[in-house]
């Protein structure tokens, strides 16, 4: 590599990413499969992760059966979406776009949307829950109770940090994350140490009070909200990472298993240490009050530091992903005003949830209907992408883009009705599977109130759109090779 080629590459690496939702060349695409460990990693030890496992205790569950449920959820989730990996990695683009060559250029839209509401959720909850440790530790250290302008400011602060992350992009996102990793790793490694002694493994919960009346249908809950859908919560992010992947140069199985370590480990530890840290600190109102206000005073300042770091990684990683839907959603913004956009709406959703809604159930609710969602989506895209063999025609994809028609994913005015149909019949089912404190539907309830959205949900897409394919071949689309034209 001669030397303006380094220095090309080495001011590229410390600027303001430039690419949106555009194909990234190969000769960009210098990133490895362990970068998706890292920012797996780094991105998902936050505070606003650990909130799940306090979510689990919450519902009433004893530590075994939290760290059953935890485990279970997390292993069943991480192994149905490592393989959405393989999106970016083999088109050179992110998983929404990607999703155009079944969709349709126009119905790949679905995804972006998807995208966007399941980012909008933790974008706001990292924010929510950064502020708020800062403001309460600040608390803990005057002696002092907390107003509703300090933690208004600590979400502000919070918000543009979180900003700052997201806009520079993605060699940003890997450099912060790899220093996440060893600081917040550490001070929640410190944060167990200090809190064993108060720990009892023989907690039983509060039989009593179980979210949904029963044992099996909140450990089913719990399994779907602190388990399933944190790496369900990725399906449309892996591709933002991977597309800077060159599949010439790295084996698409490292990839898979890559993602696989990432979303298991990187999501097994900090619900756990929530799960931990609620069993003996435990806070009703709020995870991160019992958090701040349980730890001996000589944790306290690692503790509020590594809760503004995670910030860093858990939102950096989601607002980042948001800027690229909005970006896919609406191609004349660049990225950066994109970003900047749902980096406003993300604080004001901060502000809503902390004023107006009760965190329990915004939390539970957001994430079974977004899972709903996403689900059937993302098994449609595996089912059509096995099905073509990973195959793209790159120039096709992006023709909404170019705010052009035609291509070879074009097929009813931008849309592929069999897709879309499969979509929707999906999630119907799935929403009508919900089971929470406040809606359970009705197939909820013939299940005797079991929340069997994600079954359920995967399986009446996958049929419906096997179905519709098998009657109209056409539905799939083979790779083409025709230009889009202008509108």
């Amino acid at each position: 590599m001669d030397q303006a080629t380094v220095e090309s590459t080495t001011a590229e690496h410390h600027a303001v990413e430039q690419h949106g939702v555009d194909t990234i060349p190969d000769v960009e695409r210098t990133s490895r499969p362990r970068d998706v460990v890292g920012i797996l990693w780094g991105g998902n030890l936050a505070l606003s992760v650990a909130v799940f496992g306090w979510l689990v205790v919450l519902y009433g569950l004893g530590w075994w059966a939290s760290v059953s449920a935890i485990l279970v959820g997390t292993l069943v989730g991480s192994l149905a979406v490592a393989p959405l990996s393989l999106l970016g990695f083999r088109s050179g683009t992110n998983n929404s776009v990607t999703s155009g060559a079944y969709f349709g250029v126009r119905g790949r839209l679905i995804a972006s949307v998807i995208g966007l509401l399941l980012c909008l959720g933790y974008v706001a909850l990292t924010v929510w829950t950064g502020g708020e440790a800062v403001v309460v530790g600040l608390d803990r250290a005057r002696g002092t109770e907390g107003t509703d302008g300090e933690l208004a400011i600590g979400y502000v602060v919070i918000a543009a940090l979180v900003a700052a992350v997201g806009i520079y992009g993605y060699r940003w996102l890997v450099r912060v994350n790899k220093l996440i990793v060893p600081l917040v790793g550490g001070a929640m490694l410190l944060t167990v140490i200090g809190l064993w002694g108060s720990f009892d493994a023989s907690y039983a919960g509060t039989p009593d009070e179980y979210i949904l009346g029963g044992f099996w249908p909140t450990w089913l809950l719990a399994a779907l909200t602190a388990g399933v859908a944190g790496p369900v919560s990725y399906v449309t992010q892996t591709g933002d990472w991977t597309r800077y992947i060159s599949p010439r140069r790295h084996d698409p199985r490292r990839l898979v298993g890559a993602a696989f370590v990432g979303l298991f480990v990187g999501l097994i530890v900090p619900t756990l240490f929530g799960a931990f840290v609620s069993v003996v600190a435990f806070d009703p109102d709020s995870f991160v009050a019992g958090l701040v206000n349980g730890v001996p005073s000589w944790l306290l300042l690692p503790v509020i530091a590594a809760a503004v770091v995670g910030s860093l990684g858990q939102g950096g990683m989601n607002l980042y992903s948001m800027g690229l839907d909005l970006d896919a959603i609406l191609p004349r913004l660049t990225r950066t005003q994109a970003t900047v956009t749902v980096a406003v709406v993300s604080t004001a959703l901060v502000f809503l949830g902390r004023f107006v809604w009760s965190a329990e159930t915004a939390v539970t609710t957001f994430v079974v209907v977004l899972t709903s969602l996403a689900t059937p989506w993302a098994v449609i895209t595996m089912i059509a992408f096995t099905r073509t063999r990973g195959r793209f025609d790159e120039p096709s994809l992006q023709v909404f883009n170019r705010r052009e028609t035609g291509g070879a994913y074009w097929y009813t005015a931008g849309w592929n009705g069999a897709a879309v149909v499969a979509w929707l019949a999906g999630s119907v089912v799935g929403v009508l599977s919900n089971s929470t404190d406040v809606y359970a539907g009705p197939i909820a309830d013939a299940l005797g109130g079991v929340d069997a959205s994600f079954l359920t949900s995967a399986v009446v897409a996958g049929l419906v759109y096997l179905a519709l394919v098998a009657a109209r071949p056409a539905a799939l689309a083979a790779v083409g090779s025709s230009e889009g034209k202008a509108s």
